[in-house]
């Protein structure tokens, strides 16, 4: 497995994420108590997939340690995600706007980090890693 790949791909998976966190979060500062249930379990699921992806590279391959910053707040940031959904979305109450604020500044600050270790990594594991799934099929039956 590629880590390079791997951050990328989780990348891209915790951008369209945060774009229904952004949506959510003007739903709950435009005056709703909380966002649809189908929006918000999306937005539940890419992010889990992505941090998921995260913690497998971590422990198998190993993550620079600006991917491993970005995957701790990840965590944090999921932590935050499930007391919302568990103590307020579940139970129909106005999820605490202090609450949504943190949880998705925590999570943007994850996301830089995590885009800082993709940016900073070497050219050639960049390139590596675009032609990752290429190579790996050459190499097998080499």
């Amino acid at each position: 497995m590629e880590p390079m790949l791997v951050m990328q791909t989780a990348a891209v998976l915790l951008a369209i994420s945060a774009a229904g966190g952004v949506v959510m979060a003007l739903i709950r500062f435009g005056g709703k108590p909380h966002p649809p249930i189908a929006l918000a379990m999306l937005h539940g699921f890419l992010s889990a997939a992505a941090a998921t992806l995260l913690l497998y590279a971590a422990f198998t391959t190993g993550l620079p340690m600006l991917g491993n910053v970005a995957l701790v707040l990840f965590l944090g940031a999921a932590l935050g995600g499930v007391v919302l959904n568990l103590n307020y979305h579940w139970k129909a109450l106005p999820l605490p706007k202090w609450l949504v604020l943190v949880h998705g500044a925590v999570a943007v600050v994850g996301f830089l980090c995590l885009l800082a270790a993709i940016f900073a990594a070497p050219a050639g594991s960049r390139s590596r890693a675009r032609h990752a799934v290429r190579d790996r099929g050459a190499s097998r039956y080499a």
